[in-house]
């Protein structure tokens, strides 16, 4: 990890598509980035929401098609869970990470990552599953019973339903399963009555497996997952980057591959977007950051 630490930038990028076909074309006019930068490969880090699999097969075109417009080498990076992703994060492992809006509170303020993108016209919502068939109609019903989540910080699959089964008084026995995909075949499968995901991830599923699948409750909608930098990557390269991931609209290669990933669209990001997840309180993780 390179340690040339930028500060958090304040610019947030709201172009017309013309301007912002011409930046992006400047700026891959550049052979280099803080010398020789671009020749090195930069880790990308994506939670594990599902399977390194799937997440491989839905990612790495997307990460091609951004090298090609960067010059900038990008390597997929998951981790076998989502309690071993936040590890890495919390040593700085990831160059670059797609991370949730809990974790992204918790890593900006150690080691320092820095959001520049989010997703598009999106508020992430958590989202309660049960079998098609399953008699349930509402949440109380579930008291008493073991529910399935990713794991105990996934912030809208597992944070906010159960914070708010707690302040309805429903007593549930969380049981985590690692992925929101695991959570889903759970679920599928008559494992447990009920679990925990997000809505991306559902429709991201193996038809089959959606089929068995009805959403019985849906919680508010927060600022969505962050596109995060770590302070040790050059400022310019994140701004090459940003701007070739605003312009993935701009052309049908762009589109397929937000499509694959049920985005409409990316956005610039100011830090400040996830002062509603700050607001929260959250203080699961607080164990892994040192101030």
């Amino acid at each position: 990890m390179i340690r040339s630490y930028w500060s958090k930038p304040t610019i947030r990028f709201v172009l017309p598509t013309g301007v912002l076909t011409i930046a992006l074309m400047a700026l891959a006019s550049f052979s280099t980035v803080a010398g020789n930068e671009t020749q090195r490969a930069y880790s990308f880090g994506v939670v594990p929401q599902q399977s390194a699999t799937k997440l491989a097969r839905l990612w790495a075109p997307l990460l091609k098609h951004l090298r090609e417009q960067t010059d900038c080498e990008l390597r997929f990076k998951t981790a076998p869970n989502i309690p071993v992703f936040e590890q890495r994060l919390a040593k700085g492992e990831y160059d670059f990470a797609y991370m949730n809006p809990y974790h992204y509170t918790v890593f900006n303020r150690n080691p320092g990552y820095v959001a520049f993108a989010k997703e598009k016209d999106k508020r992430l919502t958590g989202i309660i599953v049960v079998a098609r068939e399953a008699p349930y109609r509402d949440l109380s019903e579930l008291a008493g019973a073991t529910v399935a989540f990713p794991a105990p910080a996934a912030f809208a699959a597992s944070v906010l339903p159960r914070a708010y089964f707690r302040s309805q008084g429903i007593p549930i026995t969380p049981k985590y399963v690692s992925s929101h995909d695991s959570v889903y075949r759970s679920v599928a499968k008559g494992l447990y009555p009920a679990g925990g995901g997000v809505e991306r991830t559902l429709l991201n599923l193996d038809p089959e497996v959606r089929a068995k699948l009805r959403v019985l409750w849906t919680t508010d909608g927060y600022t969505p997952h962050a596109f995060a930098a770590h302070p040790g990557v050059p400022h310019e390269l994140v701004v090459r980057l940003q701007l070739a991931m605003l312009s993935l609209e701009q052309d049908t290669k762009g589109r397929e591959l937000l499509r694959n990933l049920s985005f409409k669209g990316i956005t610039a990001a100011l830090d400040s977007e996830w002062d509603d997840v700050r607001a929260l309180g959250i203080e699961l993780l607080n164990g892994l950051v040192t101030e």
